[in-house]
């Protein structure tokens, strides 16, 4: 008799099976997004209750970022993948167990993002580590441009797929498939083999020293420190705005849903795009100046897009070419992150970094609720004070604030971008910090 032995995928084909399960994880998890957005803004008809959402789940993730990069390091990666899986399907359980019981309230909302977030803490410097080692640092750059397909991908389905089964099976239904697409994503993981890694951790260290470990490494290295920095900025002046995509169009569209899901699956196909082609192209040479000069682009078609359009059709048009760009901007500095630091020591790295960038973004999302609702939407009403100079744009009424807002906020943040050209060690970042694997030279 002859036996088979299972053999685990390893290497890119190893990746590419873990991808194929978290796009199908993603895909119901925008779905439940999707239709919980509507059902939330239909409950409250507040800017502010959707922002919170986003708070909780960015706050939740920044608290937990220090303790998951230590434990990342210190885990079978793949286990830690696994259980921020278990740990976000919990959430969505528990929701639609709410639902179904007609108890689901907004704050359960709240409850269930920061759950997401915690795992998110976990899930994203985990899977960024293990692609590392799956992988040779060549197609660093190709593997960020399929994870940012993966990403936006899933936003091109899910609108659609919401859209069209909502009127049938429900808010509950779409929060049922959401759970079945998270166990395709677990066993998918159990499929693949992820090498192993040597923790770098002295058994010395306290654990407050393991927790800054990579705050201390990111501040030894300047331009690191510098293009991080430069994100973390960024961020807060977009997330003033970010937050306000989904009940803008619904204002202005008078709560349509297919409108949105239109506007949302074109962020998708740009998403898809840029992502696509990152990962058949690597990316420019200097990856820094496509950063620098990507991102104010990002930002700036989006704002405009907003601010002068009048409907669906040219919102789309303008978040299409955004989420094109603004997939590739974000797959350059993974890139050169995973090339940077080496991989042993990229949980708690990599969970610093993400921690400097979103910091002030909770801070953002909780003015930008209240600043729609009680500054910039009211000042757009008929006699508002913001009507004589901008109406001529934007019209007045219900969500003209919000786009006023979005373009105000594009516009810090590129001109935020731009100035990193002033900081020479950011602009020659790649020259001034080898690569973890770089071999000095003898002479």
């Amino acid at each position: 008799m002859v036996h088979l032995k299972w053999q685990h995928p390893s290497g890119f084909r190893a990746f590419l099976l873990v991808w194929s399960g978290q796009v199908l994880s993603m895909v119901g998890s925008a779905m439940t997004a999707f239709a919980l957005s509507i059902w939330a803004y239909q409950k409250t008809g507040l800017a502010t209750s959707l922002a919170l959402v986003d708070f909780f789940f960015i706050g939740a993730t920044i608290v937990a970022t220090p303790l998951a990069g230590v434990y990342v390091d210190r885990w079978n990666r793949k286990l830690t993948m696994m259980l921020s899986d278990l740990l976000a399907v919990t959430a969505t359980i528990i929701a639609l167990v709410l639902y179904l019981s007609g108890h689901l309230q907004i704050w359960h909302l709240y409850v269930a993002a920061s759950m997401q977030g915690i795992g998110s803490a976990f899930q994203w410097p985990a899977y960024s580590a293990a692609i590392s080692q799956m992988m040779p640092k060549e197609h660093y750059a190709r593997a960020s441009g399929l994870m940012s397909l993966a990403d936006y991908g899933s936003i091109i389905v899910a609108p659609i797929l919401a859209g069209l089964l909502i009127r049938f099976i429900h808010v509950g239904g779409i929060m049922t498939i959401d759970i079945a697409t998270f166990g395709v994503a677990i066993l998918a993981l159990l499929a693949v083999q992820i090498p192993s890694h040597v923790p770098d951790l002295s058994a010395q260290e306290s654990m407050w020293r393991q927790m800054t470990f990579g705050f201390r490494f990111i501040s030894k290295r300047g331009p690191l420190l510098s293009l991080v920095s430069v994100f973390a900025v960024s961020n807060f002046m977009i997330m003033l705005s970010n937050p306000l995509f989904t009940p803008m169009i619904l204002a202005r569209t008078g709560q349509n849903a297919a409108s949105l899901g239109f506007v949302q699956s074109a962020v998708g196909i740009g998403g898809a795009l840029g992502g696509f082609l990152l990962g058949v192209w690597g990316g420019p040479k200097n990856k820094v100046r496509g950063i620098l000069l990507g991102d104010p682009l990002n930002f700036m078609v989006m704002g405009l897009c907003v601010f002068f359009g009048r409907g669906p059709v040219i919102w789309a048009a303008g978040f299409l070419v955004s989420s094109c760009v603004g997939t590739m901007t974000n797959g350059l500095s993974q890139s050169i992150w995973q090339a940077k630091v080496p991989a042993e020591l990229q949980g708690r790295v990599f969970s610093a970094r993400r921690m400097i960038a979103w910091m002030v973004m909770p801070i953002a999302t909780l003015l930008a609720g209240p600043l729609a609702d009680k500054v910039f939407e009211p000042a757009m009403r008929l006699g508002g004070v913001l009507v004589p100079v901008f109406a001529r744009v934007t019209g007045t009424g219900s969500g003209a604030g919000m786009a006023v807002m979005h373009l105000l906020s594009a516009t810090a943040a590129s001109v935020v971008t731009l100035a990193g050209f002033l900081v020479p060690r950011l602009r020659n970042l790649e020259k001034l910090l080898p690569d973890h694997d770089a071999v000095p030279d003898e002479g």
